[in-house]
């Protein structure tokens, strides 16, 4: 089993599922940390120009013709030249049969638009979107691209968004779990992973802004909370990047009201919902 697992998966085929793209994905992110960067960028180049062009061509990371092509391709598809490959730039470069990562960035292209989709779809304020909200979504999904698509097929969607972004096995997706389809750029909490809050330093905090104790935070609340959690944190934000935290954050409210809940989601790592 052990060996099997060390195959790269899948790159040799013309056109792949949903569920083989995934396998391609999590082979090679090996770390999960949203991005294939370093040595396995690398690993990802030498196994797709092995898949290209035979087992018998060789292929010679050290080489210095290797390392030129390997320039060369990340300039064609390393879109916001970082140097490392995110998941939605994979979609793009693999032949994949319905790529529905491509949808999604189509449809919800913004944290903002994000965070008021899923406070559409998690329609029973749980603090996850589950199984049925999935599918829900994904219909949606697909209805606003022009995909035709049977039960099955959205069946089948659903369990390969879950396989892929249900990190606890638990069969539903928490908020930063379902955050993973954003770009990462664009994933905003990815900023606060490395500061998220234990339920009591969060109840702490939630009382201190909520300065009138109407239950609540506001804007201007929020925006006080925000600086003074970036600037404890020494996280290197400027302001126009804490007026889109602010943004995405608020569309979980409602009519402007940001209630426990919803707050909770974005900064508690241990959430009880």
């Amino acid at each position: 089993m052990a060996t099997q697992a060390q195959q790269p998966p899948h790159l040799h085929l013309a056109e792949l599922t949903a569920a083989q793209f995934i396998d391609i994905w999590k082979h090679f992110d090996a770390d999960g940390n949203g991005y294939i960067e370093g040595k396995e960028l690398e690993n990802f180049f030498k196994e797709l120009e092995i898949a290209r062009r035979g087992a018998g061509a060789g292929v010679d990371p050290s080489h210095a013709a290797f390392k030129e092509k390997m320039k060369e391709f990340m300039a064609n598809f390393d879109k916001n030249a970082d140097g490392r490959i995110e998941m939605t730039e994979l979609a793009q470069l693999l032949p994949t049969e319905e790529n529905f990562l491509l949808y999604f960035r189509e449809f919800v292209g913004s944290s903002t638009e994000f965070m008021a989709a899923w406070r559409r779809y998690d329609s029973d304020r749980s603090g996850y979107i589950e199984s049925n909200e999935l599918k829900g979504f994904l219909s949606d999904l697909l209805q606003k691209a022009n995909r035709n698509y049977d039960d099955k097929k959205l069946k089948e969607y659903t369990q390969t968004i879950l396989r892929m972004f249900d990190l606890n096995g638990d069969g539903k997706l928490g908020l930063s779990e379902m955050a993973r389809l954003l770009p990462v750029q664009e994933n905003f909490l990815l900023k606060f992973e490395g500061i998220r809050l234990t339920v009591k330093e969060f109840d702490s905090l939630f009382t201190f802004y909520d300065k009138d104790g109407n239950g609540y935070i506001d804007e201007q609340e929020l925006d006080a909370l925000l600086k003074d959690l970036c600037d404890k944190n020494k996280m290197d934000v400027d302001s126009t990047g804490l007026v889109g935290y602010k943004k995405s954050i608020m569309a979980l409210s409602d009519g402007g009201k940001l209630y426990r809940t919803e707050l909770e989601i974005t900064l508690c790592r241990d959430s009880q919902l």
